[in-house]
């Protein structure tokens, strides 16, 4: 009976399965149509309006060599008719002239025949036919306006839509994450379609996801892709993450004017950090906890009072505590508690190296930040008075200090206070360091051997911080740890 429940629930669950896969096939192919539709009508669009412009083009063109034919005609036309014009002025004179000289041949006196002949000279001298060239001063050849189209029509027939461009291949070996950053590199197809006309890849698309699965499938709840678009090289950088996800998975495509391409195989990185967040069970009472951030507000004097402690802590057991200070997994025990207004991250460190970041509100007066055995530490501890925490303590209350503290042991760092502080712990090394990122300088290096895991912890007096987690170690630190450290180090 129960081996058959066993194996009924085995079916129910890949049965679920399925229906979660099917239920995501039939959202894919839903918004594949829509879109198909979508983009058939754009592309139509963009058809008749590239055929529009070759229109009007080829119109345009037409008009320019119309035009310049007309005005060689013109000219042509023009020139001829000032020769005709002044060739029949010419003729007409030369006719008059012709008659006179015949006329003068029948005169018989001589006086009068000399008369008409010097006459006849003079006016031949002058006459406009011996001045007039007696060819045309253009020709009727227009052979230099000769078209031949062939070639262009040839162009036209063989007018189709742009090749779309294959699918780029990822360089995984080139590929780099670093600095909270993706830098990914690929290389181009080539690009030529069935007449070996060479189509060029004008732009590439880029998709980035963060999942917890090393699968391009998309699990329900997963993130969308996210695009950046517009890129001329075959490389990008991917700025600014936050690696709150195991892996991130990337995948690219080419584009020319319009078409786009399909996208490469997908390619996963891991993008390993450290993520946490604070445990809203162990805030102290009047400490607000809200995402990434914590502020000190206090509840009036009575929560300040020492001598009030116990008097506090047993009316609390009994009055509901606000919905916001309230973790369901922990009892109410494990909160801080009198002066020491603590929280700490809900994640353990066991081993390896982890890096967060904190940086400090603009109202702040005090602050801690360190890590902590979380099994050894009191609600009443404060962090630096024990031997289960380490932190460094900055203040600007009455005056400016900064010091690191553990065991209850203090020293001062001569230093200006930090508004961007680094946090590097190393569990195996036993290191843990400070660091003021924005001066990129090692405040200080506590080197001991933790033996217990560790967790975040930080303390506020009046004011607040926000904390930045899902950073990878940062590149700046191999500097500090491969040098020597000029300040001396508080062991165990």
């Amino acid at each position: 009976m129960d081996s058959q429940k066993e194996a009924l629930r085995r079916i129910i669950s890949t049965l679920a399965n399925k229906n979660e896969e099917l239920q995501n096939f039939l959202e894919t192919v839903d918004n594949t149509l829509a879109g198909l539709q979508g983009e058939s009508c754009k592309v139509m669009s963009d058809l008749e309006a590239e055929l529009e412009q070759l229109s009007s083009a080829l119109e345009e063109k037409g008009a320019e060599l119309r035009y310049i034919i007309r005005e060689e005609k013109r000219r042509k036309e023009a020139e001829l008719q000032k020769q005709l014009s002044e060739g029949k002025c010419a003729l007409l004179s030369c006719e008059e002239l012709l008659e006179f000289a015949n006329q003068t041949l029948t005169i018989t006196t001589e006086e009068e025949f000399l008369q008409a002949a010097k006459q006849i000279k003079e006016r031949v001298t002058m006459a406009p036919a011996f001045r007039l060239t007696t060819r045309p001063a253009v020709s009727e050849n227009m052979t230099q306006f000769t078209v031949d189209f062939s070639a262009e029509r040839v162009g036209l027939q063989r007018l189709h839509f742009l090749p779309v461009p294959r699918a780029p291949e990822i360089d995984f070996s080139s590929c780099v994450v670093y600095d909270n950053n993706i830098t990914v590199a690929w290389r181009p197809a080539s690009e030529a379609n069935s007449e070996g006309i060479n189509a060029p890849n004008e732009r590439y698309e880029l998709e980035y996801k963060k999942t917890n699965r090393d699968s391009s499938l998309r699990a329900t709840g997963e993130a969308c892709w996210e695009k950046i678009s517009d890129i001329t090289e075959t490389q990008v950088t991917i700025s600014g993450l936050k690696f709150d996800s195991r892996f991130v998975i990337v995948r690219v495509r080419a584009k020319n004017k319009t078409a786009a391409g399909e996208f490469s195989e997908p390619v996963t990185m891991e993008t390993r950090a450290f993520n946490f967040g604070f445990d809203a069970s162990t805030a102290h009472a009047e400490l607000k906890v809200q995402g990434d951030t914590v502020t000190w507000e206090p509840q009036g004097v009575k929560g300040h009072d020492p001598r009030l402690r116990g008097k506090e802590s047993k009316s609390s057991r009994s009055a509901t505590p606000s919905p916001n200070k309230t973790a369901g997994s922990r009892a109410g025990r494990d909160r801080f508690a009198g002066e020491s207004y603590t929280v700490l991250g809900d994640q353990e460190m066991i081993g390896g190296c982890h890096y967060w970041e904190l940086r400090p509100l603009a109202d702040w007066k005090s602050f801690s930040v360190g890590v902590a055995y979380r099994a050894s530490l009191g609600r009443f501890d404060q962090l630096g008075k024990s031997a289960s925490s380490w932190c460094l303590h900055a203040s600007q209350w009455l005056q400016s200090s900064l010091a690191i503290k553990h065991n209850n042991r203090a020293k001062a760092l001569d230093w200006p206070l930090p508004q961007r502080i680094g946090i590097y712990c190393d569990y195996d090394n036993g290191d843990l360091s400070f660091i003021d990122v924005n001066r990129l300088r090692l405040l200080h290096s506590f080197k001991t051997k933790f033996s217990q895991p560790l967790v975040p912890a930080f303390t506020v007096w009046c004011g607040g911080f926000t904390i930045a987690t899902g950073l990878q170690v940062p590149s700046f630190m191999g500097n500090f740890l491969s040098t020597n450290r000029s300040l001396s180090n508080l062991s165990q």
